[in-house]
């Protein structure tokens, strides 16, 4: 009988375990973390410590990840400097180190920069046939997880573009945003209706996804920074031939966006805007937020702006004197150290103040801490505590309403030198007073319960709700759900910043109801 030469003997008792590895590392491919797995799976098979290294000794990934105590050691001992010196000879793989240290084999994987798979002091010195077969599926499996990684960054990267695009439209910078929208894409219209769209935090990003791809990519979408259960969408008012088409619309014709978006997700509710210019995007955001407070009551669960915001009828040249006279020790400040906020900045930090509250710090991207010292530099300013009484937030946001209001210069120049106005004589002209009793009808029909005296209680409450319910002489419930009819009464947001409590306030000011 023939009998094979021993080494061919050996051979073929290697083939089942061979067989084996190769299955087991199959498997690890599949799972979750799939390199972290194979190498947890490859220390334990060889008895060694098994990571990959880069070209320049710096360790990339370990059985714990990049950061591994244990990695950490290693990639400053044998691995890094076998590693470095492969790589300095041009070799593939090889077996390096030995004497004093341990032995460190290590085998190229097949990507780009290169990196190697390192085993330090295994129990088996003849483990290169493993190593080659973990190196091919390694390899894959690296290759995977670094574009998966890379995808991750460019979609972050596109997210925080957007939003840059977002906050440069909310403070006015419309060319600067058309310029970055332009590189993007969409390109962003002269006309826009702001949607707000109300969904479950942890799937905002699937939400938004999903928005865009059933608008055609017609929509600028962004996840809202200062909401973290809010997408924004960007649409043009009339639907381009690109726009998702669900028919059930008019005429059977193509769905609205916002109807379309309640039937997809149950889970949202949409707030939708007036068509506004580009450069009324912040009025667009806090028509979009008043619908939302409907929505979110309504049947359908959607909701358009049926109100008005405008309060230029309030300007005039006594509004714009006067609102730059409130405004002017902020106009005029000038900075201590060129680090600290100037004018300007100082302003937004107001306006952002005033419509998100504390959340302010995500719209700006600064500490709370900061926030709070800038709120209480412009206290100082500008003489009242505006921090703290809704009177003094009340004609802030009026004075910057008529501040930035395009005829307010023009106005102001035509002022009689040295003229002095005050927010009771701007208050006080019959344009004014029309004004506030259109802003109070809703209120006087609605009924006590959600009524004139409710929402005057709030106002006299610095708007908190704690107080309006001890002095309502209800509950904290019932308080808030007073305030809740009066959202569907008027049609506005009281609860949810931006609140109309300013409007309210100033309209209940002008009748000399406050």
């Amino acid at each position: 009988m023939h009998t094979p030469p021993s080494d061919v003997r050996a051979d073929r008792a290697d083939r089942p375990d061979r067989a084996d590895d190769v299955l087991a590392l199959a498997r690890l491919a599949t799972k979750r973390g799939a390199v972290r797995e194979m190498l947890g799976w490859l220390a334990r098979r060889t008895g060694g410590s098994a990571v990959l290294v880069g070209e320049t000794g710096r360790v990339l990934a370990g059985p714990g990840g990049e950061h591994d105590p244990a990695v950490a050691r290693i990639a400053v001992g044998a691995a890094a400097e076998a590693t470095v010196e492969l790589h300095r000879r041009g070799a593939a793989s090889a077996v390096l180190g030995g004497g004093e240290g341990p032995p460190v084999h290590l085998i190229a994987l097949d990507t780009g920069p290169r990196t190697y798979l390192a085993v330090v002091g295994p129990d088996d010195p003849h483990c290169g046939t493993l190593l080659a077969d973990a190196a091919r599926t390694l390899a894959l499996c690296w290759r995977l997880e670094q574009s998966e990684r890379a995808r991750r960054r460019i979609e972050s990267a596109e997210e925080y573009s957007r939003e840059a695009v977002l906050h440069l439209l909310m403070v006015g910078s419309v060319p600067a945003a058309q310029r970055i929208a332009g590189a993007l894409r969409p390109a962003l219209p002269a006309m826009v209706q702001m949607y707000v769209i109300e969904c479950p935090q942890a799937r905002r990003r699937e939400i938004a996804r999903r928005i865009d791809r059933e608008a055609g990519g017609g929509a600028w979408i962004v996840p809202c920074p200062v909401r973290p259960n809010h997408v924004l969408a960007l649409v043009p008012p009339e639907p381009g031939p690109g726009a998702a088409a669900v028919r059930g619309g008019p005429r059977g014709g193509p769905a609205p966006l916002d109807l379309l978006i309640v039937r997809l997700e149950p889970e949202c509710r949409v707030g939708v805007s007036a068509a506004v210019p580009l450069r009324d995007t912040p009025t667009a955001y806090e028509q979009a937020i008043h619908a939302l407070a409907v929505a979110r009551n309504a049947p359908g669960r959607r909701a358009g702006f049926g109100g008005d915001v405008d309060v230029t009828v309030l300007a005039g040249p006594e509004g714009y004197v006067w609102a730059s006279e409130l405004l002017a020790p902020c106009l005029r400040y000038a900075p201590a150290r060129r680090a600290d906020p100037g004018p300007q900045e100082l302003l937004g930090t107001l306006g952002s103040w005033l419509s998100f509250g504390g959340a302010a710090s995500r719209h700006l991207k600064i500490h709370r801490n900061t926030l709070a010292a800038r709120m209480r530099h412009l206290d100082e300013l500008l003489g009242v505590e505006v921090s703290r009484s809704l009177a003094a937030q009340s004609a802030a946001w009026l004075a910057l309403r008529l501040h930035t209001a395009p005829q307010a210069a023009a106005a102001r120049a035509q002022a009689p030198p040295g003229h002095t106005a005050t927010l009771d004589a701007v208050l006080g002209t019959p344009a004014a007073g029309a004004w506030a009793r259109a802003q109070l009808r809703p209120l006087e029909q609605a009924g006590p319960t959600a009524g004139l005296e409710t929402i005057r209680t709030w106002l006299r409450a610095d708007a908190r709700l704690p107080a309006a319910a001890t002095a309502l002489g209800i509950s904290l419930p019932g308080a808030r759900k007073r305030l809740t009819r009066a959202e569907e009464a008027l049609g506005r947001s009281l609860l949810t910043a931006p609140s109309a409590k300013y409007e309210l306030w100033l309209a209940m000011r002008a009748l000399g109801s406050l």
